[in-house]
C-alpha cells in the first residue's frame, strides 16, 4: 500500500485557482434578480425603516415628556423647600426676645397670684 503524498505548492495553487474559477463561473451563470422581487424587497425595507423611525420618534417624545415631568417635579420640590426655609426663617425672626419672654412669665405669675386672692 502506498503512503500519503503531500501535494506540492504548484498543485495547491492550481487547485485553488480551479476552485476560484468554478465559483466565478457559478456566479456568472446565476440569473439576474426579478425586478418585481427587488421592488418588493425594497418596499419592505423602506416600510421597516419607516416603522423604526416612528418607534425612535415615539421613544424620543416619551423621554422628553419624562424629562419635562422630572423638571416640573424638581421645580415643585424647590418651591416646597423654599417655603419650608421661609417658614423656618419666619419662626426664627418671630421668636420672642428674652425681655418679651420675661414679661409674659411675669404676667402669668401675676395672673396666678390674682386668682389665689
Amino acid at each position: 500500500m502506498a503512503g500519503y503524498k503531500a501535494p506540492s505548492f504548484e498543485e495547491r495553487t492550481a487547485a485553488a485557482r480551479a476552485a476560484k474559477e468554478r465559483a466565478l463561473e457559478k456566479l456568472r451563470t446565476k440569473p439576474a434578480p426579478d425586478p418585481a422581487v427587488v421592488a418588493a424587497r425594497l418596499a419592505a425595507l423602506q416600510a421597516k425603516e419607516a416603522a423604526a423611525e416612528e418607534k425612535r420618534a415615539a421613544k424620543k417624545a416619551a423621554e422628553e415628556a419624562k424629562a419635562a415631568a422630572a423638571a416640573e417635579a424638581a421645580r415643585i420640590e424647590e418651591e416646597r423647600l423654599a417655603e419650608i426655609e421661609a417658614e423656618r426663617i419666619a419662626a426664627i425672626v418671630a421668636k420672642p426676645t428674652d425681655e418679651e419672654m420675661k414679661a409674659a412669665r411675669d404676667a402669668r405669675y401675676a395672673a396666678r397670684k390674682a386668682r389665689k386672692r
